[in-house]
Order: structure tokens, then C-alpha cells, then sequence
């Protein structure tokens, strides 16, 4: 049993010697424990810190991707190299590395293919209550969206075996975190979540630049992620609204045509047209967005298979690994010097 735990980084030499110490070496049903940094375009001593302090793998972004890009390319990366379990944590020791043998425990028992690690938000003396409000709301969307009862979306401490990593696809590049769980909830996996503590903060979010920014990316992430798994429930209720209000005016303008009154209300008459039209076209439109979706799940269980084999048939010791656009895969510290 091998577990790959990574860290998504952008300029994080300050913090993430800290966050490595962390870190657990030994876990009872673990054989090996190998560490994975995401360098996300730094401009700092971050791959150096990490290098000094031996973790196994660095991917390199030449330049600054996102944090849903860097989970994609360490998921990518931590399989390639035999991983049964990944743990993704923060670099800024927001996570206590204590609690990773808690975390990956339903994992080890068979009970669940992906563990989240559930903050006591209300406890958190960093987080304004604001903050605490929104991810408590966030949290709640995102349970009705993903027919899931994770209590807390938005946290990016996490476990997936290695079949859950498989599957894992992320469309948007703000974070990963809220759509993998709808993707996960739609597709009937299993998922659960685990209490797990927290550091005092040693740096302020860079997710969170803004109350309203990160409400407008939350809402937009969680709509794009229930539209893609579910879009002509959406859309039949879209056009259903539609519809209901153009059937209500129409049979309002009706009243008022048999009181001898129509020639008055003809606007009513040509709104009620128009909507029940809307309504039409939009329930049409979710009809092919539902054959779409469906060819896209065909195509995420051939990405899946196909992952299976590729994967499978590698070394979990090897280090070659197929290098991207703006991906490097650095493993030697002699690279640096």
C-alpha cells in the first residue's frame, strides 16, 4: 500500500518547510509514504525548500496555472508512480499532518473512495464570520447539488483511492474542490467525511481576495458542475418557469377576451406567446444538452479505462513520466544546481 501525499504551492518557501515537518513518515497499513510539491509558477525558493528537504517529486508550471490545473497534474503525476492512496494538504500548515492517518482510514477499511477532512469551522478564530457564514452556505449548496452530506465543501484536505483518482475530471480553473465532490455525488461514489483539526493561520488566504469574487466563482463553479451532470433537470425547470408564465398570463389575457375586454391586453397575448415559445426552446435545448452529457460520461469511462491500462502497466518505482505543455516533472535536485 503506497500513499503519494502532495501540495499544491505558489511562492510558499516561508510555510512549507513547516507544513512538511508535518507530516506523517510511518502509518499503520501503509508500506510507503512518498511526498509530491506542485510548484505553481513560483518566484520564490519553494522547489529549494523542497528539494532541501527530499520530497520525491516536483512538478514544475513554468508559469501560474491555477490551483485546479496543479491537483489535475499531481493526481496525474502521484498515479504514475503507483500510488493506491493520494492525500492532497496546504502548503501553509493550515491542515494538522496528524490527521492524514484519520483521513485515509475509511480508504484503508474499504468504506469510502474519497475522504474529506471536515474543519470545525465555527471554531476557527482566522476565519471572519463572514467567511464562516459563506462556508456554511457554500457547504449546503453544494450537498443539495451533489446529493452528498459532506459537511464541508470547500476544504482542500482530502484523500482518493486510487480508482476515485482515476476518475476525477476538473473543467474550471478557480478550485477543485467543489466540483469534484458534485462530479463524485453524481456519479454514486463513495464519499464521505472525517473531523479533522486545524493550525493557527500563518498567511491570509489567496483563494478569498473577496467576499463578493469568491461568491460569484463558488455560485458559477457549483451551476457549471450541476448543468454538466444534470442539465435537462436544469433546463426542464428553466423552461418550466417559462412556460408556467406564459400559461398564467395567457389564461389571464382569456378572462379578459371573453369579458369582452381582449383588444385591450393584445400585449398580454403576445408575451404569453412568447414565453410558452421560450419555455419550448429551452426544455428542447436541455433534451440535446442531456444526449451531450450522456456522450460525455461514455467518454469519461473510456478516460477511465484507458487510465486503467496506462497506469497499470507502469513501474510503480519508474520515473519516466510524459511531460506537458507547461508541465515539467522534476525529480533530481542535481536539476537545480
Amino acid at each position: 500500500m503506497k500513499l503519494i501525499i502532495q501540495i499544491p504551492c505558489y511562492n510558499e518557501a516561508e510555510t512549507l518547510e513547516i507544513a512538511l515537518n508535518a507530516l506523517p513518515k510511518q502509518i499503520d497499513g501503509v508500506d510507503e509514504i512518498e511526498y509530491l510539491i506542485i510548484n505553481d509558477g513560483s518566484s520564490d525558493d519553494t522547489e529549494k525548500v523542497a528539494l532541501e528537504w527530499g520530497v520525491n517529486y516536483i512538478v514544475h508550471f513554468k508559469r501560474n496555472l491555477g490551483l485546479a490545473k496543479g491537483f489535475l497534474a499531481g493526481i496525474d503525476l502521484a498515479l504514475r508512480h503507483g500510488a493506491d492512496i493520494i492525500v492532497n494538504t496546504d502548503a501553509d500548515n493550515q491542515y494538522c499532518g496528524g490527521d492524514i492517518e484519520k483521513l485515509i482510514r475509511p480508504i484503508l477499511e474499504k468504506k469510502a473512495d474519497i475522504v474529506i477532512g471536515e474543519r470545525p469551522i465555527e471554531e476557527i478564530e482566522d476565519f471572519s464570520w463572514a467567511k464562516k457564514r459563506l462556508q456554511r452556505f457554500g457547504s449546503l449548496v453544494v450537498r443539495v447539488a451533489s446529493r452528498t452530506d459532506i459537511p464541508d465543501a470547500p476544504s482542500g484536505f482530502r484523500a482518493y483511492s486510487r480508482k476515485a483518482a482515476m476518475r476525477v475530471n476538473v473543467h474550471n480553473e478557480y478550485t477543485y474542490t467543489l466540483e469534484t465532490i458534485v462530479q463524485a455525488g453524481r456519479n454514486k461514489m463513495a464519499i464521505t467525511s472525517v473531523p479533522v483539526n486545524t493550525n493557527p493561520e500563518l498567511r491570509k488566504s489567496r483563494l478569498m481576495n473577496s467576499v463578493f469574487g469568491y461568491i460569484k466563482k463558488s455560485v458559477l463553479t457549483i451551476f457549471r458542475a450541476v448543468l454538466m451532470y444534470k442539465p435537462l433537470q436544469v433546463f426542464t425547470l428553466l423552461g418550466g418557469i417559462a412556460m408556467a408564465g406564459g400559461v398564467a398570463i395567457g389564461i389571464r389575457f382569456l378572462v379578459f377576451f371573453f369579458q369582452g375586454n381582449g383588444s385591450g391586453h393584445t400585449q398580454s397575448l403576445i408575451l404569453a406567446a412568447m414565453l410558452i415559445i421560450i419555455g419550448s426552446q429551452t426544455f428542447v435545448t436541455g433534451m440535446q444538452a442531456d444526449i451531450i452529457s450522456a456522450n460525455r460520461k461514455l467518454l469519461e469511462d473510456i478516460q477511465y479505462r484507458v487510465k486503467k491500462l496506462e497506469f497499470g502497466l507502469l513501474d510503480p518505482d519508474g520515473r519516466a513520466v510524459t511531460e506537458h505543455d507547461d508541465t515539467d516533472i522534476k525529480t533530481d535536485p542535481n536539476e537545480y544546481e
